[in-house]
């Protein structure tokens, strides 16, 4: 069961549906992602909740059945994003979590699901855990409405007669755009079939044009900001600088199950993780590595462990001193600078932080390298660089932004 401490205390990267969808090329649909810090409940333990989220998806939890159960869990929706999705006909509207790190939609956690004339009960008994918490219930296929012009008929929905972990919040459920092989098993009766997800059915129905997801994050130093898109179908030419680079989905387990890639890392010109497995991960807010990795990173940074924060925290001439973090993608380097490496100061009290203090981003995944799941490329990585998600071709692909080195702190 989630913690509802772990709940109610959360970033949250909400996607907002008001406005005009966006159409670049090859009619994809874009829609803005707004940042909002949630801190009601005073500051948060971000590194807690982000390592829940990492444990379980590096354990791969497996369904009492013995089939897959799209593993990826949700005790941390830090640096997630929300989506107002319609559902029916006339639709209700539900507050879920976009994931790339899971593929079934569900609803029900807080709002009721609300039959109308295109809700289809198929019969089926449908269940996900996701290591820290589950939802069980019926699956329906119904009209989801994502923004003026993107609508889906017939899509697969989860509707939860019981759930763990969202409950005490504003979240209904999960809209799920992880790879569809991360639904195999979640229909009770059926262990070995897979669910078309979101993105399968836009494209089979003809809405986009391409099974290919964009997201852009620009870096922040506000609690709340619109400050980033997703854009179903293609990519947004205008978010980012050159050419997009691919790099196929990894073969090693467990990292193939997700958006996992294969990369190598360096701190200036020393190695210091060697070319291995891993995911990129809306749903992680810090950039997570091996406990070998991390060692010689905390070495040449002089890096000390804050017992606030769980972050390393280095001085102002230990900043200076700082060189480049290098990722090792495919042929490609994707640089976080110093700049890029630290928190915004500005919201360092509400993770429990000094005001003025400077904390590093990197952080330990808990296991030595050579595990199958080496590295988390999370939010902070991601906010410096563009991002595609291509199902059609089981690749990802990275590209320069104009942002890369924004003054965020």
């Amino acid at each position: 069961m989630f913690p509802a401490a772990s709940l109610l205390t959360i970033i949250f990267l909400a996607l907002s549906i008001a406005g005009s969808p966006v159409e670049i090329d090859n009619s994809p649909i874009t829609l803005p992602i707004a940042r909002r810090l949630n801190v009601s409940n005073g500051p948060i333990n971000l590194l807690q909740h982000d390592k829940a989220r990492v444990t379980a998806l590096k354990d791969n939890s497996f369904s009492t059945q013995g089939g897959h159960t799209g593993s990826t869990p949700v005790t941390n929706t830090v640096a997630t994003y929300l989506i107002a999705v319609g559902i029916g006909s006339p639709a209700t509207t539900y507050n879920l979590i976009v994931d790339t790190g899971s593929s079934n939609t569900w609803v029900g956690a807080n709002t009721k699901y609300v039959k109308t004339q295109t809700s289809v009960d198929t019969g089926e008994r449908v269940a996900v855990h996701y290591g820290s918490g589950s939802f069980s219930g019926t699956e329906y296929t119904d009209t989801i409405t994502l923004g003026s012009g993107l609508t889906i008929t017939a899509q697969s929905i989860g509707v939860a007669s019981t759930s763990t972990g969202l409950t005490g919040t504003s979240i209904d459920g999960i809209l799920g755009i992880g790879p569809v092989a991360l639904t195999e098993g979640s229909l009770t009766n059926k262990p070995t079939t897979t669910i078309p997800t979101v993105t399968d059915n836009l494209y089979s129905q003809g809405t986009i044009s391409q099974k290919v997801v964009g997201i852009s994050f620009e870096p922040t130093i506000s609690k709340t900001v619109t400050n980033g898109e997703l854009t179903f179908g293609g990519t947004d030419a205008t978010k980012y600088a050159g050419s997009i680079a691919y790099t196929p989905i990894t073969t090693t387990y467990p990292s193939s199950n997700y958006w996992g890639i294969n990369q190598s890392i360096s701190y200036g010109s020393t190695t210091i993780l060697s070319s291995t497995a891993g995911i990129v991960d809306t749903g992680t807010t810090y950039i997570y590595i091996a406990s070998d990795a991390y060692a010689k990173y905390k070495s040449a940074t002089g890096g000390t462990l804050d017992a606030a924060t769980g972050l390393l925290l280095i001085s102002s001439s230990q900043y200076k001193a700082l060189k480049n973090l290098n990722f090792h993608i495919g042929s490609e380097t994707y640089a976080l600078t110093p700049n890029a490496q630290l928190w915004p100061r500005s919201l360092n009290t509400y993770i429990g932080g000094s005001s003025n203090a400077m904390y590093l981003v990197v952080c330990d995944i808990g296991t030595p390298s050579g595990a199958g799941f080496d590295f988390v490329n999370g939010y902070t990585f991601l906010e410096r660089f563009y991002s595609v998600f291509d199902t059609a071709n089981s690749r990802v692909g990275f590209a320069e932004t104009s942002y890369t080195d924004a003054a965020t702190n």
